[in-house]
């Protein structure tokens, strides 16, 4: 068996059990034995429980997140129709959390909290250099006026987060849709653009 097939077992156990179980509860014994291989296999590929859970955040979004760090180099295509094809990733990114939430137990809110918190982390950590990187194309372009393009990135990728999540604050359909919509229109007014090309990021 290759180390790469055992490394998904190790994954594709934990989320198995994370389908019936808290995560305070999931031992690594228990996740040796779902994934049909010994303890001590999971030590050389993880340190900790907790590791685990990383990989798992990062292997079931790892696909959008990709997709999103590729925009940054498609130079033909206008930078903010890339930086609403990356607010799209991060939506879709979302859409892969909370499905994987409503295919989990009655009991599980705690440990999806938990994951949540985990997936939030991640998506902003992994998505902030590639629009980072898309709004100083567009200063460069002099499209866009800012000075902090790092922070722009991280306060837009929050909000995206939390609100198309719709976890962390539950909102109405109509209280997302007036934030984003605010959020579309700042970034409007900081580079000029009255394209309507942000309005894809309104196709929920």
């Amino acid at each position: 068996m290759a180390n790469g097939d055992k490394y998904n077992q190790i994954l594709d156990a934990l989320q198995k059990l994370l389908e019936s179980k808290d995560i305070q509860s999931i031992s690594v014994s228990e996740i040796a034995k779902t994934a049909g291989i010994g303890k001590g296999s999971i030590y050389y590929y993880f340190p900790s429980k907790d590791a685990i859970l990383d990989a798992l955040v990062e292997r079931n979004y790892e696909k959008p997140l990709e997709t999103a760090k590729q925009l940054t180099k498609q130079t033909d295509i206008p930078p903010f129709t890339r930086m609403a094809m990356l607010f799209q990733a991060c939506r879709a990114s979302s859409g892969e959390l909370m499905q994987h939430r409503n295919t989990s137990s009655d009991n599980s809110a705690p440990e999806m909290a938990f994951i949540h918190q985990k997936h939030l982390t991640h998506v902003v950590t992994e998505l902030k250099p590639a629009l980072t990187e898309l709004i100083q194309q567009t200063i460069d372009r002099g499209d866009f006026q800012f000075d902090h393009p790092a922070a722009l990135a991280e306060i837009v990728l929050i909000v995206l987060a939390v609100k198309i999540d719709n976890t962390l604050i539950p909102s109405s359909p109509e209280e997302i849709t007036n934030t984003i919509r605010g959020l579309i229109e700042l970034l409007e007014k900081c580079g000029g653009n009255s394209t309507g090309e942000l309005n894809y990021l309104m196709m929920f």
